[in-house]
């Protein structure tokens, strides 16, 4: 059991919760002459995020760990990288939020992948591969938006 993938992989666990609830955030608040754009293009950003919890969870428990499991554990683990203010944004600020920290995610990832290759873990290093262009493909979509 390598200490520190683990720790990695449950800072991923917490910003992955993190992105779903900000996204449902955006889905449920977002208001103007887009609305409609927006709001799908929110529900499908949670859907991605949200699609990545179960893996990561289930991933720290193969190695031996225990996930994040607590409202309190993971806003601890996340308050330092991810934004998720409490007050209601504009679509632009909606769409600016998301892009910076979906980018915030993606060199999360990159770090996760270089640790898991160096601690011989290429199950791991897999997972969070996919979940890079998971996240890639959400930021691009979130720079076209904003144009």
């Amino acid at each position: 059991m390598n200490r520190s993938v683990i720790e990695h992989l449950n800072t991923e666990l917490a910003t992955a919760f993190v992105l779903a609830l900000n996204a449902k955030r955006y889905h449920w608040t977002v208001t103007g002459p887009h609305f409609r754009d927006y709001h799908l293009r929110f529900e499908e950003l949670y859907i991605a995020a949200d699609g990545t919890v179960d893996e990561l969870a289930e991933r720290i428990r193969m190695l031996g760990g225990i996930p994040l499991h607590s409202p309190a554990q993971i806003e601890a683990q996340t308050a330092a990288t991810i934004s998720s203010p409490t007050t209601r944004l504009d679509p632009e600020a909606m769409l600016k939020e998301a892009l910076a920290n979906e980018e915030t995610v993606v060199s999360l990832l990159h770090e996760g992948i270089d640790q898991a290759t160096a601690a011989g873990d290429p199950g791991t290093a897999d997972l969070l591969t996919r979940f890079v262009q998971i996240h890639e493909k959400e930021a691009w979509f979130l720079r076209e938006m904003l144009g």
